[in-house]
């Protein structure tokens, strides 16, 4: 089991072991026996379920907040919104699951026929550090609720934050077996997958883990749902509302310090506004407060790891070399722990690495295009395909969105993920959806039922 280090200090925090094989075995016989009784609660007893893990959530936010400030840098105001999103998440599918799954009635030759939508079994959830709650919640509300058990694999970075999403389930009175997080390797990952008491898996992580998940899930012909990297563009138009562009833009490309799939990652502006842009953004970038992540008033904690931050510090000086202009940071700081500055690198090269690289940091991107058909085409010259942005006026946004290679598209607004709206991406950024009615469907058995007699 790796040594968990507390990001800010560099210190060792916790270093616990993995589950063994045995302790696996019963965590999995356990969701196996919570399934048969689970699948056949009512949806309204799966639903208050649901909503006292949210209020249990929002009892001890402050300590589930600590934890992943603890764990991987989270600035507590980020870390206290996370506690209240997944509680959101919770209650949003406890609210909607019924109708989301309601049956649907088709014409045929029978007397009656309709789809039904029953759940599969255990999935399995293999997680990764940068929102454990967030992420968490994204497979086990809708899962949950749809009648299935949950098994969640955590990246081994935040074991403290599993631990606390599956104690949650326990203070709330949830049936046993419901909810459970196990600390494995990659290995015993695969194993678990394998398992026929394991009917699906969703991924959330690498291009490169997503892979593997795909391989081996494709082999065991068991459905998967991958959330995997990107390398979103956030495109500026001439006529946009500059002011609202810098800011939101700067929130989405900051968030989680920047250790965001969905931030913006490539900011693509036209050129009669470029340095308009350039220099209200950096204005706006020298505003954020780098530093300790438990004070309150702290924009961005540290980056999760020491080889984050030194993979993204490679990309900030080889994008330099290449010709881009570091208008702020890209320096190392001294001292302990793994803080980085806000970066910010103008007449980004498209051949530099924090243009043709997935950027997991405080480092912003920005480059200038001719027009709308340059942004379009840079945007989508990419292996990745999750979100993108667009500022424009909003009769122009919705007839460009269409033009976008991505999973969601948001017109004058922040990318974000909302248990209300189906989330995911096409290309190298994976395939299915999490959340709204698409998500809660992914895992489930849509059965089709045929009542005769044959109509006449």
């Amino acid at each position: 089991m790796p040594t968990v280090i507390n990001p800010a200090t560099g210190k060792t925090i916790r270093d616990l072991p993995w589950h063994t094989a045995a302790e696996v075995e019963a965590k999995l016989k356990s969701a196996r026996d919570g399934y048969n009784e689970w699948r056949d609660y009512g949806f309204k007893q799966r639903a208050e379920c649901l909503k006292a893990v949210a209020t249990q959530l929002r009892k001890d936010r402050e300590r589930h907040a600590a934890l992943m400030t603890e764990e991987m840098g989270k600035p507590v105001r980020e870390a206290l919104g996370e506690v209240e999103k997944t509680a959101w998440c919770c209650e949003h599918f406890a609210e909607h699951a019924e109708n989301y799954l309601a049956p649907e009635e088709l014409a045929s030759d029978a007397t009656r026929s309709w789809v039904q939508y029953l759940p599969l079994g255990t999935v399995l959830g293999i997680l990764p550090w940068n929102s454990p709650y967030w992420l968490a919640a994204r497979v086990f509300a809708p899962a949950l609720m749809a009648g299935n058990t949950v098994v969640i694999k955590h990246d081994p970075h935040v074991p403290g934050c599993a631990a606390a999403i599956e104690d949650a389930f326990r203070e709330a009175g949830a049936p046993k077996g419901l909810l459970q997080t196990v600390r494995i390797d990659n290995e015993a990952t695969g194993n678990v997958l394998r398992d026929h008491r394991v009917q699906a898996v969703s991924f959330t992580g690498s291009t490169r883990g997503g892979r593997a998940v795909a391989a081996l899930a494709g082999e065991l012909v068991k459905p998967a749902v991958l959330e995997l990297g990107g390398s979103d563009p956030a495109v500026v138009l001439a006529d946009a509302d500059i002011p609202a562009a810098v800011d939101t833009i700067a929130t989405s490309r900051f968030i989680c310090a920047g250790q965001s799939c969905i931030a913006a990652k490539r900011i693509l502006v036209e050129q009669p506004v470029y340095d308009q842009f350039v220099d209200a953004f950096r204005k706006r970038l020298e505003s954020l407060k780098v530093g300790d992540p438990t004070r309150e008033d702290t924009d961005i904690g540290p980056l999760a790891r020491a080889e984050i931050r030194d993979q993204l510090h490679r990309q900030v000086r080889d994008s330099i070399e290449k010709g881009a202009r570091c208008l702020l940071g890209g320096d190392l700081p001294e001292g302990p722990g793994c803080l980085y500055p806000v970066t910010l690198l103008a007449d980004v090269p498209r051949t530099a690495p924090a243009f043709s690289e997935e950027t997991f940091g405080p480092v912003a991107a920005v480059v200038s295009v001719a027009d709308v058909e340059e942004a379009l085409e840079v945007a989508n010259d990419t292996e990745y395909g999750l979100a993108a942005s667009l500022w424009t006026t909003p009769e122009r946004g919705v007839t460009l969105a269409r033009r976008f290679e991505a999973g969601q598209v948001a017109v004058n607004g922040i990318v974000k993920t909302d248990p209300r709206l189906p989330s995911g991406g096409i290309k190298t950024s994976g395939y299915g959806r999490e959340l709204g009615p698409h998500g809660i469907r992914e895992f489930v058995n849509a059965q089709q039922v045929w009542l005769g007699p044959k109509k006449k």
